[in-house]
This record gives structure tokens, C-alpha cells and sequence, in this order.
């Protein structure tokens, strides 16, 4: 995957991940999480990482933020943050993380403001009363009611919106450079869902900030991020624009995947068969033995990632040959 980033012209970024592979030792065998991933992220530019349940996107995140479970191995790759190599020197407040689930990320026990104050105290200058102040001001940012008490509110008090509101203020708390966001709106309704889009989409313009953010959801992948990366099995099996993927998808599992939305699907078929398990990947394509197109040199042959218009890439030879029509539902 290498050559995705090789062929590319060069250009300012804030992060760079390159082959990066990311395997487990299990009770089943080695799993592979992660092999060969890379794509670039400007300064103040979002991508978005796409993909069914079980492709690596939580692992690639835990990678990022130095937080991979014991016994991990990472036997390539580079995770390069503002010129240095985060896997071998994790960075503290530089990078901001928004949880998935904005009911399990708060301790019940302990009230918001003691939490957030936490973690300003060992990665953010001033003191108890500096971070305070400044807290409130995010709180009011992020348009979070009555900012001036929530600090002694216990999580309990808070609707899931309002905390997720909280959250977002904590990943912003030490003035970071990157954030990073796992399904953020999961757990919400349909109206708060867009309303912390907008805002996180208006905090991260209005601050400057690189915007990382995973997502099984293209509507809202479409509604926040510039650039997007469709992970299939632990492999990038499309890179590029966000508007030119989702008008004109080129790898059969990205076309697939889009037919199955929603606003898309006329039924309930699905893309056929399961990600594969990472002890037991397939050879060659890790999408051939699932995609409807696959030749036998699909079993066989790693696709190298190909440019094809605009900035974008993808992983498949046979990208312009038509998708049966079943296979679009």
C-alpha cells in the first residue's frame, strides 16, 4: 500500500500513516487486525474511515492513540504525527479523543467537571482555576445548557446529547492539533446526531484542527469529512475525495456497501457471506471470496492500490467492470 502515498504529490500533513499492520496473538491463531494501511491527513483536513463491523477500524484508532491492548505487535509500518513517529513516542494532549458511547465514557460516580479537569491537569499549562474557566468556555462553545453549573453535575443529570457535548469539550480541552472521533453519534437519535455533526464539523473548521473520524454510516461520513478511506479486512480498499467516492465508487466492496444504505438499498439482500475472521484471512484480494466480479488471480494476487481520477485510489484491477445487478440489490 506503500505506493498510495508514493505516487501522491508531496504535500504539508499533519499525519501520516504508512504499511501499517497491527496483528494479535489469540487462542485461534495470529490475527491480522491491520496489514499495509496507509493514507495522509492534512493540517486542518478530515478523513473518514469506512467499513463493516470487524475491518480494523477501533484497532487502527487504539494504534493512533497509543492505546493498543497488551500483547499487540505491530511488525511495520509508521504512524507519523507533526514529524515524529508516534508508535515509538506517543504524544499527550495533542491529539483529542471522542468516545463512541456517551453513556459508558463518564464515571456515574464522579462529577463531569472533576473528570475533564483530570486529564487538563497532566496535559494542559495553568492551574485548577485556569482549566475551570477555560472549561466553561468550551462548554459554551459546544452550546452545552447552563455551562456555568455543569461542572458539578454528576453524569446522570446530562441527556446523552449534553453528554456527548461534554466529551467533545474534553477532546478539545488541551488545544489539540488532531481529533479523533469513534462513531460519535452511534448511541444518539437522528436530531441530536445532526446537531453535534454540525458542531463538530464547525469547532474543528473554526479551530484549525485535523478531523479523524470512523464511522460505519456514508450519510454521515458525507455530512463531516473531506476525504475518505474504505477499510475492508484490515486492507484500504478505496481512498479519495469524499463527494467523488460516494457519486462514482470504483471497488466492488465500496459500490456494494453503498447499495446496501438506505437511501440507496430497494431491498434487504446485503452484500453475501462475513468479513472474514482475522486468523484466517483469504489470499490474494481479502474481498474475492464475497465480491461478484473476483477472477482466480483475485485469490491469489494482493491488488496494489491504483490512482484513477482526482486524487483517488483503489485496490482492484477490474474497478471499471460492471457489478451484477443483484449484487446492487
Amino acid at each position: 500500500m506503500s505506493d498510495m502515498l508514493a505516487s501522491a504529490p508531496e504535500a504539508p500533513s499533519l499525519m501520516t500513516v504508512r504499511d501499517l499492520a497491527v496483528h494479535i496473538r489469540t487462542d485461534a491463531g495470529l490475527a491480522r487486525i491491520l496489514d499495509g494501511v496507509s493514507f495522509s491527513l492534512p493540517p486542518g483536513g478530515s478523513l473518514g474511515i469506512v467499513g463493516e463491523s470487524g475491518c480494523g477500524k477501533s484497532t487502527l484508532l487504539r494504534a493512533i492513540l497509543g492505546i493498543l491492548p497488551k500483547g499487540a505487535l505491530v511488525p511495520q509500518g509508521q504512524v507519523v504525527f507533526q514529524g515524529q513517529d508516534i508508535l515509538k513516542t506517543p504524544v499527550r494532549g495533542r491529539i483529542g479523543f471522542i468516545p463512541q458511547d456517551p453513556y459508558l465514557s463518564l464515571n456515574p460516580v464522579f462529577r463531569a467537571g472533576d473528570q475533564l479537569l483530570e486529564g487538563m491537569r497532566n496535559h494542559a499549562p495553568g492551574t485548577r482555576d485556569d482549566h475551570r474557566k477555560k472549561l466553561i468556555g468550551l462548554f459554551h462553545a459546544v452550546q452545552l445548557p447552563e455551562p456555568q453549573n455543569a461542572l458539578d453535575k454528576y453524569p446522570h443529570q446530562f441527556s446523552g446529547g449534553q453528554r456527548q457535548r461534554l466529551l467533545i469539550a474534553a477532546a478539545l480541552a488541551c488545544d489539540p492539533d488532531l481529533v479523533v472521533a469513534d462513531e460519535p453519534t452511534t448511541a444518539l437519535d437522528v436530531t441530536t446526531q445532526r446537531e453535534i455533526l454540525a458542531l463538530l464539523r464547525g469547532l474543528t473548521a473554526e479551530r484549525n484542527m485535523g478531523l479523524l473520524f470512523v464511522t460505519h454510516d456514508f450519510g454521515v461520513l458525507s455530512a463531516v469529512c473531506e476525504d475518505v478511506a474504505v477499510l475492508y479486512a484490515g486492507r484500504v480498499a478505496e481512498y479519495g475525495p469524499t463527494g467523488n467516492v460516494l457519486a462514482d465508487p470504483r471497488h466492488p466492496y465500496t459500490r456494494m456497501l453503498l447499495a446496501c444504505h438506505p437511501d440507496r438499498a430497494t431491498d434487504l439482500i446485503g452484500i453475501p457471506g462475513t468479513v472474514p475472521a482475522a486468523t484466517a484471512q483469504p489470499p490474494g484480494c481479502r474481498f474475492h471470496p464475497r465480491c461478484p466480479i473476483s477472477r482466480p488471480s483475485c485469490a491469489v494476487t494482493v491488488p496494489e492500490m491504483a490512482r484513477i481520477f482526482d486524487g483517488s485510489r483503489v485496490a482492484c484491477p477490474y474497478h471499471a467492470d460492471p457489478l451484477p445487478e443483484v449484487a446492487l440489490g
